[in-house]
């Protein structure tokens, strides 16, 4: 995926620009279902989760039409070019030195707490960076600060955090916030 382009049956294939990966995860007691292995996990930049709907969009649901068609109807909200230049913009937000040392210290932190099966990768650490300063972005700021890292950590460290204490029934999102609540903000 992060090469942009894809081999099959020993022919490589191009990706088409913009390109990225949105995956559903089923639960692993179904049977036929297995846990990714936390290498292949790394690779996915951030696990977010949507829960039930509300009673009224259920309802939309049940009784509309099939969503398969409606994606067909769907309009861009923004053409190609316009995407990329909001990346580039993403990509020109300031990151403080000391917003460098707080994203290290959540980094140290998970992997030398014993309280993490693995800690969080290098990989993790630069979707953080990523992630907090498309956030910044969003908020129509110029640098990323403090609460934007803690508002995209438990996207981007819940799927990689395992409790040692209980592996099968982790909740990587609480794991996540305790990091927040753990390292102090320099």
């Amino acid at each position: 995926m992060e090469e942009h382009q894809v081999t099959s049956e020993g022919e490589t294939r191009p990706l088409p620009e913009p390109f990225f990966v949105i995956a559903t995860q089923n639960p692993t007691n179904q049977i036929g279902t297995f846990p990714l292995p936390e290498s292949q996990l790394d690779r996915f930049m951030m696990r977010i989760q949507l829960g039930y709907p509300n009673a009224q969009a259920e309802r939309g649901l049940l009784s509309g039409v099939d969503r398969r068609d409606l994606v067909a109807q769907l309009k861009p909200r923004m053409e190609t070019a316009e995407l990329f230049a909001l990346q580039q913009q993403a990509r020109q937000i300031f990151v403080s030195p000391a917003l460098l040392d707080y994203v290290q210290a959540i980094l140290r932190h998970s992997r030398e707490s014993a309280r993490f099966v693995h800690g969080l990768s290098p990989r993790a650490g630069l979707a953080l960076l990523a992630a907090a300063r498309a956030w910044a972005l969003l908020a129509g700021r110029g640098a990323v600060i403090p609460e934007d890292i803690q508002a995209v950590l438990p996207g981007i460290a819940s799927h990689r955090l395992q409790s040692v204490q209980d592996i099968n029934a982790s909740d990587g999102e609480k794991l996540a916030r305790e990091l927040i609540e753990t390292v102090a903000i320099p």
